[in-house]
C-alpha cells in the first residue's frame, strides 16, 4: 500500500514539474516560437523557412478538416460503439460496432501523431531561434530535405516501416484489447450492437463458472508443458551439440545434416505423419494387434496423459535439431585456451563444462531461451493436429491437451465467443512477457553482460 501511495505521489510530482517546466519554456521563448504554438508554422514563415511553414500549416489544416468531417464523428463512435441498431425488415441499417471501433482507434492514431508533429514544429521553431542567437543561418527546405538523404537517411528509411507497423500491427493489437472489454461475441454480432462492459470479460474467467474452472486446468497444464517442453528440447539439443563437438565422434558432417531433416520438413507434415502413428489404426496399434494385444488410444478422449507425452517427444523431435545448431555454433566459438588453462589446473571434464561451457552457453542463448519458451507456451499447432477433434468432460469448450491458445482459437472461431477470447489473449501476453521478464532480468546474459565479452 505503502508503494502505491509513493508512485502516485511520484506521478504527480513529475506531472507538476513538467507543468512547470512548459511554463518556465513558454516564458522564455521568443515570439516565433509563440506563434508555432498558436498556429503550426507561422514561426517558420516568420523565419521565412517558406516551405517547411507552408508544410506544417498544410498539416494542421489537413488535421482540421480531417476531424471535421470524420475524425470527431469517429472518436465519438470509439465510445458509444453506435447508437442505431440495424433492422433489414424497416430498412434501417444501423450502425457497426466493430467497424465504429476500428476507426476510432485509427482516428486516435491520426490525433497522436499530429500531436507529436506539433511538438516537433513548436521544438523545430525554437531551435531555429537559438541558432540565429548564436550566429549560424537556419538551414533551407531544400536543404533539411536533401539531409533526409544523406545524414538523416535512417529517418527516411525507417518511415515507412513503422507506418506499417503501426497500421497492421499495433492496431490490430489495441483492437484486440479493446475487443476484451466488450461483450463482442457469442449471440452480440453485428448487426446487434456491441456494449462496453469493463472487466466482466476477466470476471467470467476467473469465476466459479463453466469457464473459470476451464481456465485454471488449462493454465496449470499450459505452464508445465512450456517450462517441461523449453527445458527438455534445451537439455537435449545441448547435449547432442556436445555429442558433435567432440573429437570421438567421425562424420560430423553428416550427424549435423541428419538431424536438420526432421528441422526442415514442414512442421504440419510431421504432425499429421506422428498423428497416424499413434492412432488407432495406425501402425503402432497394428503391431500391438499382430501380437495379440490390445489398440492403445493414444490420442483419444481418454488417452489424456499419453496424448500429452507424445506432443512432448513431437514437439522435441521438431524443436532439438535448431538448438542444437545453435550451441554447436556456440560452442565452436569458446576459446581453447580457456579449456587448456583449467586442464592445467587440474580441472576434471564434468568441471569444465560447469564453469566453462555452461555459462558461455546460457549467457548466449538466453535470449534465444526466452523466445523458445513463449514460442512452446503459444505453441498452437502441435496439439491441434493430434487432437483438434477431441473434446473433454469437465471442460468447458476443450479438450485436456489444450493450451490458452487452443482454446482460445475454439472459444473464438468455433463458438464465437470473441471477447472471452480477447481476455485470454491478454492473459496470455500478461503471463509470458512477466516471466520472460524475471527470467531474463535474473539470468548471467542481465548480470554478467561484461563478464562473457
Amino acid at each position: 500500500m505503502v508503494r502505491v501511495k509513493h508512485y502516485f505521489t511520484d506521478l504527480f510530482t513529475k506531472i507538476k514539474n513538467k507543468w512547470i517546466s512548459f511554463k518556465n519554456f513558454f516564458k522564455v521563448s521568443n515570439i516565433n516560437t509563440k506563434a508555432s504554438m498558436c498556429v503550426m508554422g507561422l514561426g517558420q514563415l516568420m523565419y521565412h523557412q517558406i516551405g517547411k511553414g507552408i508544410l506544417y500549416l498544410a498539416i494542421e489544416i489537413l488535421f482540421i478538416l480531417f476531424f471535421t468531417l470524420f475524425g470527431f464523428s469517429w472518436l465519438v463512435g470509439l465510445f458509444t460503439l453506435g447508437t442505431v441498431e440495424a433492422d433489414p425488415w424497416i430498412g434501417v441499417e444501423g450502425d457497426n460496432s466493430v467497424i465504429f471501433m476500428l476507426l476510432g482507434i485509427f482516428s486516435l492514431f491520426i490525433l497522436f501523431l499530429f500531436l507529436f508533429l506539433y511538438i516537433s514544429n513548436i521544438k523545430d521553431a525554437n531551435h531555429t531561434g537559438k541558432d540565429i542567437i548564436y550566429g549560424k543561418t537556419p538551414k533551407k527546405f531544400k536543404e533539411e530535405l536533401l539531409d533526409l538523404l544523406d545524414k538523416k537517411f535512417y529517418k527516411s528509411v525507417l518511415f515507412i516501416p513503422i507506418i506499417g507497423t503501426l497500421i497492421f500491427s499495433i492496431l490490430p493489437i489495441v483492437f484486440m484489447i479493446l475487443i476484451a472489454f466488450t461483450n463482442y461475441g457469442d449471440k452480440v454480432l453485428p448487426p446487434v450492437l456491441v456494449d462496453w462492459v469493463g472487466f466482466d470479460n476477466f470476471v467470467k474467467i476467473f469465476s466459479i463458472g463453466d469457464i473459470g474452472p476451464t481456465f485454471f486446468k488449462i493454465l496449470g497444464w499450459n505452464l508445465l508443458w512450456a517450462f517441461s517442453t523449453t527445458l527438455i528440447n534445451y537439455i537435449l539439443g545441448l547435449l547432442l551439440a556436445l555429442l558433435l563437438n567432440s573429437k570421438l565422434v567421425k562424420g560430423k558432417a553428416f550427424w549435423r545434416f541428419f538431424p536438420v531433416l526432421a528441422y526442415a520438413i514442414p512442421g504440419f507434415i510431421m504432425l499429421s505423419g506422428f498423428k497416424f502413428l499413434f492412432s488407432l489404426g495406425g501402425p503402432i496399434n497394428q503391431i500391438l494387434q499382430k501380437n495379440g494385444m490390445e489398440a492403445i488410444g493414444f490420442l483419444s478422449k481418454d488417452g489424456t496423459w499419453s496424448a500429452r507425452i507424445i506432443g512432448l517427444f513431437v514437439n522435441a523431435w521438431l524443436t532439438i535439431p535448431n538448438v542444437m545448431l545453435l550451441a554447436t555454433g556456440i560452442l565452436s566459438n569458446i576459446s581453447n585456451d580457456l579449456y587448456e588453462a583449467a586442464r592445467i589446473d587440474g580441472a576434471s571434464k564434468p568441471k569444465q563444462f560447469r564453469d566453462i561451457t555452461l555459462p558461455f552457453v546460457v549467457f548466449a542463448t538466453t535470449p534465444t531461451l526466452i523466445t523458445s519458451f513463449i514460442g512452446n507456451f503459444n505453441n498452437f499447432g502441435v496439439f491441434y493436429f493430434l487432437r483438434s477433434n477431441v473434446m473433454s468432460d469437465g471442460y468447458f469448450s476443450a479438450s485436456d491437451t489444450d493450451l490458452l491458445i487452443n482454446w482460445l482459437y475454439r472459444l473464438s472461431i468455433d463458438n464465437n465467443y470473441y471477447s472471452i477470447g480477447a481476455a485470454i489473449s491478454l492473459i496470455i501476453f500478461i503471463i509470458t512477457s512477466s516471466i520472460s521478464l524475471i527470467i531474463y532480468i535474473k539470468s548471467p546474459a542481465y548480470k554478467k553482460e561484461d563478464t562473457f565479452r
